[in-house]
């Protein structure tokens, strides 16, 4: 019986994290431009399937923290993760890849 529990309420909190854990995978980029003093970075992507864009395209994104954009710069490749917020869409990781 408490085998049975266990695998139940380990099967319950798959379900209620895969699609918190499914919104966080890093997206491939390169940075285009840095605007330090207004928190914003332009990056050239492909597909964000987090986000709910099956295209690459490029995007402005806001930065959660202002000290990522010291990490990288203009036409570095990078590996971010974004999330999606009330005024657009927000960098909460970045790095660079080689």
């Amino acid at each position: 019986m408490k085998k049975t529990v266990r695998i139940a309420s380990a099967a319950v909190l798959v379900l209620a994290l895969g699609p918190a854990l499914a919104q966080v995978a890093p997206i491939s980029g390169e940075v285009k431009k840095i605007d330090e003093s207004a928190g914003k970075i332009t990056l050239k992507h492909g597909p964000a399937k987090s986000l709910g864009m099956d295209e690459p395209m490029t995007m402005v994104y806001r930065v959660k923290d202002a000290a990522l954009l010291k990490q990288v710069k203009i036409g570095d490749k990078v590996q971010f993760e974004a999330e999606e917020g009330d005024g657009g869409y927000i960098v909460t990781r970045i790095q660079k890849t080689k």
